[in-house]
């Protein structure tokens, strides 16, 4: 049995392991870092030089595809044979939301790398340790209109990904915590603003000296915004489940109040993840305020909140089926 943060023997066994929870959370980090990335880069990059890019741009495009590959290995790793895992790259079958995925996965990811080659184009020239990558850099850029076109590609991709990782647990009818509409857009929405929260981590630590403070207080609305639509979403998914009757009622009772389970969804997700970014929004960042203290703050509560919502689902969808 694969347990994580306590036993869980007693309840019934983990078939989707910690592995796959954090795989979860690491795709849709990887889609709301890109999509994020491309919404300051369409709306606030530089006019006057496209050569330098704002720091939530750069930041994007290292967070996008080092984050889905860490995520990709996990999974290739949890399928229990990592050297027979290039069947389900040749071997498709379309009525599986799992082979759509990696279909859908296979284009994105190197997409990512071709967008971390275009806003690092500048390095790429000047330092020899990128030596490798500049034919691929110097070929898009012969290109002009190419470069547009993978960033359209990638913010479709992006959100193909984001909507897919609920998908792959909502197709396992078995599960009523899982088999829900509502996974897809929850999990579409909380990758998002995970995505924003590491856009500006890694923009503050990594490229503190390009950072648009315009473009910081952008990003915390949209935070915001989609923090405030967690909310009923999450509302809906469990009324959803309760009206249903039956064992999905058992189910949605079961999940709100039993053991550690609980715990982790009142205190983790919903006032660590949720409550306290609203708080911090309304009060230190009233107004949208550039404080970097508690922008990081806000960030990390908001990163630790959704790795704790992927666990909660993944984890109490196969403790409570309601039996």
């Amino acid at each position: 049995m694969n347990n994580m943060w306590g036993s869980v023997a007693q309840y019934s066994e983990i078939y989707w392991p910690w592995p796959i929870a954090v795989y979860l959370f690491l795709a849709g980090l990887s889609a709301g870092s890109m999509m994020v990335a491309l919404l300051v880069k369409w709306n606030y990059h530089k006019q006057e030089n496209d050569t330098i890019w704002d720091a939530m741009v750069k930041a994007g495009a290292i967070v996008a595809p080092i984050t889905i590959c860490v995520g990709l290995g996990l999974l290739v790793l949890d399928l229990g044979k990592p050297l027979s895992f290039y069947w389900i790259l040749i071997k498709y079958n379309f009525g599986s939301v799992m082979s759509i995925g990696v279909a859908l996965l296979l284009v994105y990811t190197p997409f990512a790398f071709l967008f971390a080659i275009i806003i690092f184009e500048k390095e790429i020239e000047k330092y020899p340790i990128f030596a490798i990558l500049r034919p691929v850099s110097r070929f898009i850029r012969s290109f002009a209109p190419l470069a547009k076109t993978i960033e359209t590609v990638l913010f479709v991709m992006a959100i193909g990904v984001g909507i897919y990782t609920g998908f792959l647990l909502s197709a396992v009818y078995k599960i009523p915590l899982w088999n829900t509409p509502i996974l897809p857009i929850l999990f579409l929405t909380s990758g998002f603003s995970s995505g924003v929260a590491a856009n500006i981590l890694v923009g503050l630590v990594c490229f503190k000296h390009l950072i648009n403070k315009e473009n910081v207080k952008y990003l915390l609305v949209l935070d915001l915004r989609a923090v405030l639509f967690e909310l009923p979403l999450i509302a809906i998914l469990f009324i959803g489940l309760y009206f249903e009757g039956g064992a999905s009622a058992v189910v949605a009772k079961q999940a709100l109040t039993t053991g550690h389970y609980a715990i982790i969804f009142w205190v983790g997700v919903i006032g660590i993840g949720l409550v306290t970014p609203i708080l911090i929004a309304a009060t230190a960042l009233k107004n949208h305020a550039y404080r970097v203290g508690y922008i990081i703050a806000n960030s990390l509560v908001v990163i630790c909140g959704v790795i704790l919502l992927r666990y909660y689902i993944v984890y109490a969808g196969q403790v409570f089926t309601g039996a």
